[in-house]
């Protein structure tokens, strides 16, 4: 990211100045300690062996992403947005393993499907955003297209690969030439309806910052097309004057991050989208059949976005359970916000002083909310130095009925 290769040694050392407090109590709204730290692991390895040997550079390699599959396999990106080196950037996470070692990784479909030198349209480069698929038996990986040291994805690198869960057999590649921008855009997170089979993009546009060319991309699997909407709304852009803030610290002062859309997620009926901007503290949300539809003008989309709440926070990752309630991960608070739609209402449901960027929530089949916690911001900084890597993953049980 351009913004972030400017720091200099001064703001090195102030965010080497944050903290990563660890274990203390967490605690729920509820007054009912909820929150574990479920995994921790000291960096990560392709490695296969038993035990297994940290990459070498796996302190470039923070695990952001994580969503599962019916069978209950842990699927993580690990973005080369730091450093270009890893052997993959989606993989298999082994959750079994819980010896305090490196998390063992499996490349996902294999280490040849993620090779940076492999040609640019046929392979995974860098991925943070992506989603499994239960329906379809899919996985929708949302590839950047650039990586660590490049200044422009090369031509057909954007793109949204679509493989089979089974087998990792690539069933689509669709490509996003012409709706994302090859120097600006950062192609962030992505939600999917599986019964329309139309995925939506968060564009942060962190690359063309403080200009941002931030969007939402749509994204058709039947027809192959993808359409940009909503480019540079005022809903998807940094708040004016926000500073992002962790551990009661501002991220890279004097540099501040100037991130825009970033988490996006649907309702169960796939009829309305949700997304929270990381640089302000705002959470939106819009018909998807305003965003689905090409005749819609863009006055009349624009003009129905709507405003659900202040998370009370900086947030990154967003989930919805099959209820339609909202779980948005506050990286100022070090928790977890639950937002009802059916009373309006936003709270911060968890927290723990131990957690450092939580990133992505995702749910399991067992009633879990798990997300992720890599302190990226820190990476991002040069602040975590080699060996001292934790990637976590922590958790809570959600409540049974309605309401947060």
């Amino acid at each position: 990211m351009n913004a972030m290769k400017t720091l200099t040694r001064p703001l090195l050392a102030a965010a080497a100045a944050l903290v990563l407090v660890l274990a203390s109590p967490a605690w729920s709204a509820d007054g009912a300690a909820t929150l574990e730290r479920w995994r921790s692991y000291a960096g990560v390895s392709w490695d296969g062996g038993a035990p297994a040997t940290p990459f070498r550079n796996s302190v470039n390699a923070p695990i952001a992403g994580i969503h599962f599959d019916a069978a209950g396999r842990a699927f993580v990106s690990t973005p080369r947005l730091i450093a270009a080196d890893a052997p993959a950037t989606l993989s298999l996470l082994d959750t079994g393993d819980a010896d305090g070692g490196p998390a063992r990784l499996t490349a996902f479909p294999s280490e040849g499907a993620n090779a940076v030198a492999a040609a640019p349209e046929t392979s995974l480069r860098n991925v943070l955003g992506f989603h499994v698929d239960r329906r379809n038996g899919w996985l929708w990986a949302l590839d950047m297209g650039f990586v660590a040291g490049e200044a422009e994805a090369p031509a057909g690198g954007q793109k949204v690969m679509v493989y089979e869960l089974a087998s990792g057999r690539l069933v689509k590649r669709l490509a996003l030439d012409g709706v994302a921008d090859r120097k600006g855009s950062f192609l962030n997170d992505i939600a999917v309806d599986e019964v329309r089979r139309i995925a939506y993009l968060s564009d942060s546009g962190l690359r063309s910052a403080p200009d941002n060319l931030a969007g939402i991309i749509v994204v058709d699997f039947a027809s192959g097309t993808s359409r940009r909407v909503l480019h540079r709304h005022p809903a998807v852009l940094p708040e004016p004057g926000a500073r992002v803030r962790s551990h009661g610290e501002e991220v890279w002062p004097g540099n501040p991050l100037t991130l825009g859309i970033n988490g996006i997620a649907l309702s169960p009926d796939a009829r309305t989208l949700y997304w929270a901007v990381t640089s302000g503290r705002q959470a939106y949300a819009i018909a998807t059949e305003l965003l689905r539809r090409p005749s819609v003008g863009a006055a009349r989309r624009a003009a129905a976005v709507r405003p659900i709440g202040d998370v009370g926070g900086n947030s990154d990752g967003i989930v919805t359970d099959p209820q339609g309630r909202l779980y948005i991960t506050d990286v100022t608070r070090n928790g977890i916000v639950c937002h009802d739609p059916a009373t309006r209402t936003m709270r911060l449901l968890a927290s723990d002083a131990g957690i450092s960027w939580p990133d992505t929530p995702a749910i399991t089949a067992e009633g879990f909310l798990v997300f992720t916690a890599s302190q990226l911001n820190r990476h991002f900084a040069g602040a975590v130095t080699a060996g001292s890597e934790r990637y976590e993953l922590w958790r809570l049980r959600l409540a049974a009925g309605t309401g947060c």
